[in-house]
């Protein structure tokens, strides 16, 4: 039986482990506080449009379980990264297989500089988050996991996600993959952010730096990668158009709520003129 790892239980890890949980699958959640003490007691909740559920999870603090783990996926915000590896790097070897589905391209390449284990390049898309203590939301039906790279790691990181019966994609070319969903997300965090301002009203008064801020993106792809993804930028445009004008991002929420941003791996990572400017600007506002 595989061993899993799921660390940070928010939106996106509480309702896979919650997911992974509900199958003969050997798994255990790390998470703090309120939310890890209500899991422990009463299990997690998943509450969804159209139905809620609710399953007995293992759940632990970071450093406060032994053996290692066949698959840690880190669900953790990409700052917490670093730090969430080295508190489980004891429950880690060579055969352990690590993913990250925090925000950003190159979390792959961080976890490659910390650890020997096999790692996956990986995204996630989902729209969840908690709701209060033990309970995660998850809202609509947009659910697919994204992931790749070393081939036996891939194909049994599948069928964990077989066994829960959750949507998954093995793209051949997974870092085009990851900048597909990155190039929306890092422009309109970087925007909202920097207008203080919804989506919609982005797209509506600042249409033409959207769209040289994802034309920037989609040529730091094209340099860095090697990969095309020109074609993203009408329809990261499209999507714009589409979503509830009042709609934001969680890095403008962040911001909003004085609490720590991805500002590094959503807007200082792309080194060009424009995102650089915007960038500069908001670390003064951190």
């Amino acid at each position: 039986m595989m061993r899993v790892a799921v660390v940070g239980l928010g939106g996106v890890g509480g309702y896979l482990a919650a997911s992974f949980a509900k199958t003969s699958l050997d798994v255990v959640g790390f998470a703090r506080g309120e939310h890890l003490k209500e899991i422990r007691k009463s299990g997690i909740k998943i509450v969804e449009d159209t139905k809620e559920w609710s399953v007995p999870l293992k759940v632990q603090e970071l450093n406060a379980v032994e053996g290692c783990f066949d698959v840690v996926l880190f669900c953790v915000k990409s700052y917490d990264l670093v730090d969430s590896y080295k508190n489980i790097a004891s429950n880690i070897d060579e055969h352990t297989i690590l993913m990250s589905f925090s925000n950003g391209v190159n979390n792959a390449e961080v976890l490659r500089s910390l650890s020997n284990a096999v790692v996956l390049e990986s995204c996630i898309y989902i729209l969840s988050h908690i709701e209060k203590a033990g309970v995660i939301r998850k809202k609509g039906k947009v659910f697919a996991a994204v992931f790749g790279g070393d081939e036996k790691a891939t194909q049994k990181v599948a069928t964990l996600f077989e066994k829960a019966e959750l949507r998954y994609k093995t793209p051949q070319n997974i870092k085009e993959a990851l900048y597909k969903k990155y190039i929306f997300i890092a422009a309109f965090a970087t925007l909202t952010s920097y207008y203080d301002k919804s989506i919609g009203y982005i797209y509506e008064h600042h249409f033409d730096m959207a769209k040289e801020l994802l034309e920037e993106i989609a040529a730091f792809a094209k340099e860095k990668e090697g990969i095309d993804i020109s074609g993203e930028v009408q329809k990261a445009l499209d999507t714009a158009s589409k979503v509830p004008y009042k709609s934001s991002t969680s890095m403008h929420l962040d911001f909003q709520n004085g609490k720590k941003t991805e500002l590094e791996n959503l807007s200082g990572y792309v080194k060009k003129p424009l995102m650089q400017e915007l960038y500069k600007e908001l670390s003064k506002r951190k």
